[in-house]
């Protein structure tokens, strides 16, 4: 189903032409590699500095929980945890809750929110390192588009894979010419992206059973 489950989670207004000016293909391999830079370093490589505040996925966890019914007794993955904020706020909201994360990024887990950290592995959502049918809700939030589109459907089959029941996703994606105009000045590391409709297709391609969403700068 399509439903905006990060409709409480802070809008940010982006100057996408700005962006475009100061990606270079160099920009982008340095990007691409998810590590210091992107994170912690200056802000034409990514985040500019990621760091936690609880403002942004304490009031989303709400509509997780009221979404999937989550409890104490549920169980979550995060692929593409980056360094663990999530994974924290869900325990902050809903005490007791089990959770995992998992990044591609060495940094990332390595400069995790050292409460969650024990909780985190390096990985690839293309080949999750667990069993079939591990978790009550399998997220992953702008993640999945940063692989090639092979790699970007097998990670969909991983995630519905290890999913009991439920999934959400966010994708890079666009409605009409203008946002796809913004997304492409805007897109820094993304290596799949497409029409809504596109991805609809491609979901069903893939046998990709859980909820989604879109990211459109």
């Amino acid at each position: 189903m399509e439903i905006d489950l990060l409709r409480s989670y802070p809008k940010t207004k982006r100057n996408t032409q700005a962006r475009s000016e100061e990606k270079t293909p160099e920009v982008r391999a340095i990007a691409r590699q998810f590590g210091e830079q992107f994170f912690d370093g200056e802000r034409q490589y990514g985040y500019g500095g990621f760091n936690y505040n609880a403002r942004f996925w304490q009031p989303v966890v709400p509509d997780l929980k009221a979404q999937y019914g989550l409890s104490a007794n549920s169980n979550v993955l995060d692929v593409g945890c980056a360094k663990g904020f999530f994974l924290y706020d869900l325990q902050q909201v809903i005490p007791g809750i089990a959770c995992k994360g998992i990044d591609i990024s060495e940094y990332a887990i390595a400069n995790a929110k050292p409460e969650v950290a024990e909780l985190m592995q390096v990985g690839c959502a293309s080949e999750l390192p667990f069993e079939d049918n591990s978790f009550d809700l399998v997220m992953s939030v702008n993640t999945i588009h940063n692989l090639e589109r092979d790699q970007c459907g097998q990670a969909l089959q991983e995630i519905t894979r290890v999913s009991r029941k439920n999934a959400f996703i966010t994708v890079d994606a666009y409605r009409n010419e203008e946002e796809e105009a913004r997304m492409y000045e805007w897109n820094l590391t993304a290596k799949t992206i497409m029409h809504v409709d596109e991805w609809k297709a491609f979901f069903k391609e893939v046998g990709y059973t859980g909820d989604y969403y879109w990211f459109i700068p």
